[in-house]
């Protein structure tokens, strides 16, 4: 018993105490769930005038390829955008419902809504559900206050950075980051990182694929320029050769005609009825 005086030490190793409770629960019919492996990269970064997202195109269903051309970055607000991992109609669902929140606030303010508004919102939202819906994602967007990348993790956490990665190809798309990100750079040199970063993943996660979707947000254009598809990785080859040979074309060095005995059928015949 534990005191103020000698307080208890925690025994190390693993704590069994909930497993009686685990198993009292799975007799009820209610059973843990499950992990489930899902595939996507998507990243961004901030450069001298605004924000560049990118995505990859792949939407899986366990070892089956269901979409080609998903569509991963999802509108926010007019300069705020937001690219999704994980589950699709979780991320589907959760941005559109965090869209309807921030144009209802636009309207109630009569002003810009400025970034860190949407980050609020989707982290209050996802740590509701303790990380129970699946969205993992990158938000960013321009306000009066500058550029912004917020990265959003399924239990509700958030990190502010410059440039972020997140899905199962986000570590080949960070080392592409890490080696090539720099301050201050132009809008070209930003777009091909992130093409770069795309291209990483896809490259080397299989549940990553097809092609590279790239949003770019500047702070003095009102409108943003999504370029979709902005370039298509792994293109599958065209087959240039004939592999049907004509007749004569290999030499017939013997040739043997074997006999086929076929049995004869049975004859079945009808019973006369009295």
């Amino acid at each position: 018993m534990a005191t103020g005086l000698a307080p208890e030490i925690p025994s190390g190793g693993f704590s069994f105490g909930n497993f009686q409770r685990n198993l009292s629960l799975e007799v009820q019919g209610l059973h843990p769930p499950k992990a489930i492996k899902t595939g996507t990269t998507i990243c961004g970064l901030t450069f001298n005038n605004g924000v560049v997202l990118g995505a990859d195109t792949r939407a899986t269903a366990g070892n089956v390829v269901a979409d080609k051309n998903c569509s991963k970055i999802h509108r926010l607000a007019p300069k705020i955008f937001c690219c999704g991992a994980g589950t699709a109609a979780d991320t589907e669902m959760t941005t559109r419902n965090i869209e309807s929140q921030l144009e209802l606030l636009r309207l109630n303010m009569g002003r810009e809504v400025p970034v860190v508004v949407a980050n609020r919102l989707l982290k209050q939202m996802l740590f509701r559900y303790q990380g129970y819906v699946s969205a993992a994602l990158v938000l960013g967007g321009v306000d009066k206050f500058g550029s912004h990348i917020y990265c959003i993790y399924p239990h509700g956490s958030t990190d502010k950075l410059p440039y972020a990665t997140m899905g199962s190809g986000s570590l080949a798309a960070m080392a592409v980051f890490e080696r090539g990100w720099k301050l201050d750079m132009d809008e070209a040199y930003a777009v091909q990182l992130v093409r770069d970063a795309i291209a990483a993943g896809i490259t080397n996660d299989l549940g990553s694929g097809s092609n590279v979707d790239i949003n770019i947000i500047r702070r003095d254009e009102p409108k943003t320029k999504i370029i979709r598809p902005y370039e298509e990785i792994g293109l599958r080859g065209k087959r240039h050769g004939k592999y049907t040979y004509q007749k004569g074309t290999t030499k017939v060095l013997e040739t043997e005609v074997i006999p086929i005995v076929v049995e004869e059928e049975e004859v079945v015949q009808r019973m006369d009825e009295d």
